[in-house]
This record gives structure tokens, C-alpha cells and sequence, in this order.
């Protein structure tokens, strides 16, 4: 699908190391994996914020017979763990497994810290790159990094959900702002491995929503007959103050048979009020090579009871990967097949959509109204 504005507007090579917070500790040389999953947000000023996920990694991960991660230290800072290359498998670059474990561990080679950018009101123009707004690691939850932003304003307030993650658990971390760009900590919100939890921009009958994604190491079987596969699926949460959540008894959307993502679904952008009712754009997974195919699809639900889906295309794709757009970064990819949409903002005749692409850069697309509305 071809649109009349479909770019990167930032990658790796834009990130100053020189401002990371890991020079505060770490000597080792590192350098930007990817800079990638931008949260969207429109600013007081008419500006659009993203708030990027920077995963900046060890150049040389392995030395001698050791493979080294990256963790934060709540009294040291930033530090290089050492593990014997024998007792690993680190057949990802992002990541390895540490083997002789009951259960699967992992440690990681690159650390994510996040990076707001302010871009022109169409987002085809970067006008400040703000470091001194970074957030980082600050709790013990928090020591192998904070990933995946996703921002959403209700009322005065900017909410923007991420994902914690350490040897405690797997969360899903809360930040607020009353400016858009400058966001405290509230602490964990949802536990254990859920992920892509993604605010609606509203609330209802006085009520916070969410979207939510549950991830387990074991599914149970549907029923022979059943239009779902086994798996993640997408999730309504309700809450009354956007800290305390209660999960709907019923799943959203799930993996469908004969749809092109059957191994993994999951929330993409901040679902948003239209005259239709609430769009959404989420990923979906088809199942082929190391992380398989990911694609942005779309839905609409029920502007009252956004339970009842009133439209859901999970066949044709909005987005896919455009190797067009990563052909001058190719020396530097390191995943393909990969678009990982995560904002969009309304404006006027189209929306302003932002991609991760990749796993390495930042894409902004500007997609026609028409194209998400029901004929």
C-alpha cells in the first residue's frame, strides 16, 4: 500500500551516546542496536512527541571465554555481568539464554532506555532531541531497561505505559506528565510478563480502559472446531483511577484461523474516539523464521461498549515492512520482516501513524481517513 507520506524520520545513527546514561559508569564501547517503538503524542505547543526506545548494546559482548549483559544497579549504576560462553546459548544478538535453569532465563547484551523527540505538528520534521528528559532505570524492576512506550492523553493528563523489565518480573510500568514531555514514575500497574498495555484516549461511564496482552510459556487447546488458535490475546482492563485494574472476563481479539497472524497478536496504538467508534492498530505475528512476520492490523469497537467489535480486519494489512525505507541502514539491520506500530494522532483528513520498523528505526506514515473508516 503506498501512502503520500511514509519515511523514517529516526534512527540509530541520530542518538548522541555521548548523552546515554550508561556513560555515567559503563566504559565498555556500546552502540545504538536499534532506536525503535516510538509512543506518539501531540504537545501544548502543536508539536508531536515520540518517545523512543533506545536499545544501546555492548560492541563486544563476548571476551575471551565470557559473555557480559548489562544491568543496572540500584547502588552502582549501570554494570557488565560475566557469564562463561559454556553455559549460555546466544544464538540472538539481542539477548541470551542462560542454560541450566528449570525454567528459561535470559539475560541481555543490550539495555533500552527511552528518548523523547519532538517533531514538527505533521511529524516529518525532528525539532529537538530532548536528553534531558531521558527516563531510565530507577527501581529495582527497572534493571534491564524500560522498553515499548505507549502514550495517551486523557483530560490534562498525559499517561504513557511501559515495559519494566528484570529478574523480579516482567511489568507493566506507569509514567504521567501534565506537559507532554516531562513524566514521573507511578511504579507497576500490571505484573508478571503483560504486555502492550495501551490506555484508550477517554474514559468511559467515568472509567479508565486499556488494552492488555497476557503472555504464558503454555496454552491450552481450543476446541477442534473453534475459529481461534491457541495463544496471546488481546485484552479490555478496566479501572477507576488508572492504577487498579480489573481484567473483562471475555477476550478481545485473538489469533483467527485463516488470518495472516496466527502466532502472535498484540495492542499497537492508543485506541482513539472516531465518529465509527474506537480504532485501534495492533500487530499480528505469522510464524516463519526467528521472530516471524509482524504486520499492523486494524479494528473498530463500540463506542459504548467497546466489548462488541464492529470491525476487524486481520487479513490485508495497514502496514508492513518497507525495505525501501531501511535500504540505507541495511549494513545495520539485524531483523526484517518487522513493523511494530505503537501511536497515532488524528489529524483532520488522515492520521499520523508510528511505527517501529524493524527493530531498528523510527517510521512516521500518514494514512487517509478513508482507508480506516467502514464504507
Amino acid at each position: 500500500m503506498l501512502f503520500s507520506t511514509d519515511l523514517l524520520i529516526f534512527s540509530p545513527n541520530d542518538v548522541d551516546l555521548n548523552q546515554s546514561p550508561f556513560r555515567r559508569t559503563i566504559q565498555a564501547d556500546t552502540y545504538v542496536l536499534g532506536a525503535f517503538n516510538p509512543g506518539l503524542t501531540r504537545l501544548p505547543n502543536g508539536n508531536l512527541l515520540m518517545m523512543i526506545r533506545v536499545a544501546e548494546a555492548l560492541k563486544q559482548p563476548i571476551i575471551g571465554a565470557q559473555i557480559h549483559a548489562i544491568r543496572w544497579d540500584a547502588v552502582r549504576g549501570y554494570v557488565l555481568d560475566s557469564y562463561p560462553l559454556v553455559s549460555v546459548d546466544a544464538a540472538d544478538p539481542r539477548k541470551f539464554q542462560v542454560l541450566g535453569h528449570p525454567y528459561k532465563v535470559m539475560a541481555l547484551t543490550s539495555l533500552s532506555w527511552l528518548l523523547p523527540v519532538e517533531l514538527i505538528p505533521d511529524g516529518t520534521r525532528v525539532v529537538t532531541v530532548h536528553y534531558d528528559k531521558i527516563i531510565a532505570p530507577e527501581r529495582s524492576y527497572q534493571e534491564y531497561g524500560v522498553e515499548d512506550a505507549r502514550i495517551t492523553k486523557i483530560d490534562d493528563t498525559y499517561y504513557m505505559t511501559t515495559c519494566s523489565v528484570s529478574s523480579e518480573r516482567h511489568s507493566t510500568t506507569l509514567y504521567t506528565s501534565t506537559d507532554g514531555l516531562t513524566y514521573g514514575l507511578r511504579g507497576i500497574i500490571l505484573d508478571h510478563q503483560n504486555k502492550d498495555m495501551v490506555f484508550f484516549e477517554g474514559k468511559i461511564d467515568g472509567r479508565f480502559l486499556a488494552l492488555t496482552r497476557p503472555l504464558g510459556d503454555l496454552y491450552f487447546a481450543t476446541r477442534p472446531d473453534s475459529d481461534y488458535h491457541s495463544g496471546p490475546s488481546i485484552n479490555l482492563a478496566s479501572s477507576p483511577d488508572g492504577l487498579h485494574w480489573k481484567p473483562s472476563d471475555d477476550p478481545l481479539i485473538r489469533a483467527r484461523k485463516g488470518s495472516a497472524s496466527t502466532m502472535k497478536i498484540g495492542g499497537g496504538t492508543q485506541p482513539i474516539l472516531t465518529d465509527q467508534g474506537w480504532l485501534l492498530l495492533y500487530h499480528g505475528v505469522e510464524l516463519r523464521g526467528l521472530v516471524g512476520i509482524y504486520r499492523t492490523f486494524w479494528a473498530l469497537l463500540d463506542a459504548a461498549d467497546p466489548r462488541n467489535i464492529l470491525h476487524w480486519e486481520d487479513r490485508t494489512p495497514i502496514l508492513e515492512a518497507n525495505l525501501g525505507l531501511t535500504e540505507p541502514l541495511k549494513d545495520q539491520i539485524y531483523l526484517s520482516d518487522v513493523v511494530f506500530t505503537t501511536g497515532i494522532i488524528d489529524a483532520g483528513d488522515l492520521y499520523i501513524v508510528a511505527s517501529g520498523e524493524c527493530d531498528l528505526a523510527c517510521r512516521i506514515t500518514h494514512i487517509p481517513k478513508p482507508i480506516l473508516t467502514l464504507d
